[in-house]
């Protein structure tokens, strides 16, 4: 087996994923946050991308559906973020 560019991509997938992860669990970011949702989407599109090129359906479907759920949490820690912004600022 040679390992490919879309190899490489997906690894750093997986590292954001499991990074982001980690961040939580050690307490270093709010799982509510930003940065946490932003992390695990942009590792589910990684891991997409390599998906394409070595495709397997179940790991497919798992990452489609890891994304939606990260980009809303990304969505909604902006409503948060705004509304903040809205108190302070009347």
């Amino acid at each position: 087996m040679t390992y490919t560019w879309a190899d490489a991509v997906g690894n750093l997938g997986v590292l954001l994923v499991l990074l982001s992860y980690l961040a939580l669990q050690l307490e270093r970011i709010d799982g509510r946050g930003f940065a946490y949702s932003a992390c695990n989407a942009l590792g589910a599109l990684l891991l997409l991308v390599s998906l394409i090129v070595n495709f397997n359906l179940s790991s497919v479907v798992i990452e489609v559906f890891w994304l939606a759920i990260s980009l809303f949490g990304v969505w909604r820690a902006g409503q948060r973020r705004r509304k903040r912004r809205q108190q302070v600022d009347p």
